[in-house]
């Protein structure tokens, strides 16, 4: 019974609040504006915030977990200047490094312990070649851990096996957009493409990888789907090995009354890629800096090297973002706090316009709850208009900015719920004052009052 009493008191206020709403369109508008925009905005900024969190979380799956990059520096032409002494000419003249090559690999394998596997990498930009049909790849030597530190797994065929890699067999393994082009609408296993000068049989297709253009620009990621594998043997031996072609020491030429330039050795580097995976995520520094040391007392105190750590250049992108999601987040939060005041102050003058009218009701018997729970109806229907209202601009907003700038933003229902319940809570909030201003009033003086 009492149950039955307090709907029907709560379905009288919230349709007398309605119907005074409906009689004040344009005011109770410009009061929900504030609660429109700061719903909106909570709703847009937790999408890109997503959008950027599950951005982070691909980026990573493309670098590989733990994983630390080995990167050679080619050698630059170097014209030494008129005042150089012979004494340094002859003194960097002895600093000789052989580069980055198979043998680094295999000895940080064997003497790092918190090292758990080593990928090196050739890479060839070159041509292949099927049934007339030409188009540029590049042509990736690579060791069978490859697949593992980068996360590639095959859509069909399989991984070399030991015999084709021991023997330098013309095999080789095709990204997913290079079977699109060369075989459109077939299978590639089993077929012969002609990439530069050697047959290769396909033996695999990897999946396909979606790599957008910012990742591949921010962390030097290839498109791992248009690239031919092969076994980094296979590379070697049917291919070119620039340890055997330029692995000669520097020459310094010049006239004698001129300067002695250093002639460059340009890539003299076997491998052009180098992918150290570690046990652990807590050793990546430490196994960085063992890592540095050793590859500089290999190649004769020469820095020819660049490492770096792809995981943790991630986690700083994410914690920029983090940082820029929560400022955005607290500018929409001040906006829905300016729309809250915004009720407030509306219903502190509609307490002022109704006077009277809430003299009558005191007097034919409402009480200070009625009153009380009238206007509080009138502040939370206000809210929650405005909050569906937000929800359906912050859904379009996101979709807005995605297209047009090309952010990629992800909607979620926990984060329309959250800006929601905010709204409806902000009205309640904002509201209470008001509602006990009016119910403060004595029913005598607000009778009197015109």
């Amino acid at each position: 019974m009492i149950d039955k009493l307090l709907f029907e008191k709560l379905k009288s206020n919230f349709t007398e609040a309605f119907w005074f709403i409906k009689t004040n369109k344009v005011r109770t508008f410009l009061t929900a504006l504030g609660i429109i925009f700061g719903v909106a905005s909570v709703i847009t900024m937790l999408a890109i915030g997503n959008g950027a969190e599950k951005e982070i979380l691909a980026q990573l799956e493309l670098v590989g977990v733990n994983n630390i990059v080995v990167t050679p520096i080619p050698d630059k032409k170097d014209e030494e200047s008129d005042t150089e002494g012979t004494e340094n000419e002859e003194n960097e003249s002895k600093r000789f490094s052989k580069g980055l090559d198979i043998i680094d690999s295999e000895s940080i394998k064997n003497n790092i312990p918190s090292v758990k596997l080593v990928s090196p990498e050739i890479i060839l930009d070159t041509y292949v070649i099927n049934n007339g049909k030409q188009n540029s790849v590049k042509l990736i030597g690579v060791s069978p851990f490859f697949f593992i530190s980068s996360n590639i797994s095959l859509e069909k065929g399989k991984m070399f096996s030991n015999y084709q890699i021991s023997n330098a067999l013309p095999v080789c393994i095709i990204g997913k957009k290079v079977e699109k082009k060369l075989f459109t609408g077939e299978s590639a296993l089993g077929k012969q493409i002609k990439v530069k000068d050697v047959w290769l049989q396909v033996v695999g297709v990897i999946e396909e990888k979606l790599i957008s253009d910012k990742a591949q620009e921010n962390l030097g990621i290839r498109d791992l789907n248009q690239d031919v594998y092969v076994p980094i043997k296979t590379f070697l031996v049917r291919y070119k090995d620039r340890k055997v072609i330029v692995d000669k020491p520097n020459v310094r030429r010049g006239n004698q009354n001129g300067p002695k330039k250093k002639q460059p050795r340009g890539n003299y580097h076997q491998i052009d890629k180098l992918t150290v995976q570690v046990a652990n995520s807590n050793e990546l520094k430490a196994t960085a800096e063992v890592l540095s040391k050793m590859l500089k007392r290999r190649h004769n105190d020469v820095l020819d090297f660049e490492i770096t750590i792809p995981i943790q250049l991630l986690k700083q992108q994410q914690k920029t973002k983090q940082i820029f999601n929560i400022v955005l987040s607290i500018i929409a939060g001040i906006s829905l706090l300016i729309g809250g005041i915004g009720i407030m102050n509306i219903m502190l003058a509609s307490v002022l316009e109704r006077t009277k009218e809430i003299g009558i009701i005191r007097a034919i018997g409402a009480t200070r709850e009625d009153v009380i729970l009238q206007f509080l109806s009138e502040s939370i229907l206000i809210s929650v208009g405005g909050g569906i209202i937000g929800i359906i601009t912050g859904i379009l907003g996101a979709y807005i900015i995605e297209m047009a700038s090309g952010i990629e933003t992800v909607l979620s229902a926990n984060s329309v719920l959250l800006s929601f319940f905010i709204a409806v809570i902000v009205g309640l909030v904002f509201g209470i004052f008001p509602a006990k201003a009016a119910a403060n009033k004595r029913p005598i003086e607000a009778l009197r009052s015109e």
